[in-house]
């Protein structure tokens, strides 16, 4: 979503439009993948003259895994005929640790196996050889009858620095709680575990496209903190006891593409990941120092 962001902005100012149902008045229908929908909705409706129909896919180098077959829900059905075959690590702490590593002992189940509201490690094989492959992605099934699941995270995009077990489903959907709470946009977000204080603290790298001068950073830090202690209980005590602090970052939307194209992941293919540690998130504190911290600071 967050490239055809930008290719409908720029079509839209190169033409000087309204919405881009000026210039694609059929627009209806729009197919996506990849990453959660939900942070782009606000700045997606924008730049619409009228409500259209969002249809999610799941789709791999390794397969077309499942995708949305019906309205009134963000839910997609795995695709259980077409040469793959599926099972399912338990993600937890048994069977994965710290840095997202499975154990090579590590449970696994069938789909008949499963249970309702629990996270899942997603591991296919497939017709054209991929044996027994983690895909990476952790999913979670709201209808076992129906056979239908949302992507929840990855493997190893969660942070977990102290018990707080926080998935990329409670970050994303802490966002969207802000977004509405605060009417603010925020397109792009990504979140780093760091050592503070003899314990630990979370920071959050927050992009928006509007005014950053006009956001309380204060706010955002309290509604995020208060969020995710609504959603996850695990953080709610850690919190208490060995998350110090949590800080936010509000960053003008482009750096946040603007380092994807500096490191050759420019396009659609590519997203921001969701957690950043080690030397990725050295990476990041480097560019943000030389592209927009020391340049504000001056």
């Amino acid at each position: 979503p967050a490239w055809l962001q930008i290719l409908l902005e720029r079509i839209i100012n190169q033409y000087n439009l309204k919405t881009i149902h000026d210039i694609w008045p059929n627009l209806s229908i729009y197919v996506h993948g990849g990453v959660s929908f939900a942070p782009y909705a606000k700045t997606f409706d924008k730049l619409l003259a009228r409500p259209i129909t969002y249809i999610e896919t799941y789709l791999a180098s390794e397969g077309f895994i499942a995708y949305q077959t019906r309205p009134g829900t963000n839910s997609m059905q795995l695709v259980l005929d077409n040469g793959l075959f599926f099972e399912f690590i338990p993600f937890d702490e048994s069977n994965f640790d710290f840095e997202g590593h499975f154990s090579p002992d590590a449970e696994t189940l069938t789909i008949d196996q499963v249970e309702e509201g629990k996270e899942y490690a997603l591991v296919i094989s497939s017709c054209a050889g991929a044996w027994r492959y983690l895909i990476g992605d952790t999913v979670k099934f709201t209808s076992k009858a129906l056979s239908e699941i949302v992507i929840t995270g990855r493997t190893r995009h969660f942070l977990n620095l102290c018990g707080e077990h926080l998935s990329q489903e409670n970050m994303t959907r802490a966002i969207a709680m802000l977004e509405d709470q605060l009417n603010i946009e925020v397109s792009e977000f990504t979140v780093a575990g760091i050592k503070y204080e003899s314990m630990f603290a979370h920071k959050w790298y927050l992009g928006t496209p509007g005014d950053i001068k006009s956001i309380d950073i204060e706010a955002v830090k309290e509604h995020i903190d208060q969020n995710l202690k609504d959603l996850n209980d695990d953080y709610r005590v850690e919190r208490i006891a060995a998350i110090r602090d949590v800080m936010v970052e509000v960053l003008p939307l482009h750096l946040f593409y603007d380092y994807l194209r500096g490191i050759g992941k420019e396009g659609a293919q590519n997203k921001f990941p969701r957690v950043v540690k080690n030397d990725k998130l050295n990476d990041w504190e480097n560019f943000l120092n030389k592209h927009h911290r020391n340049k504000t600071s001056t």
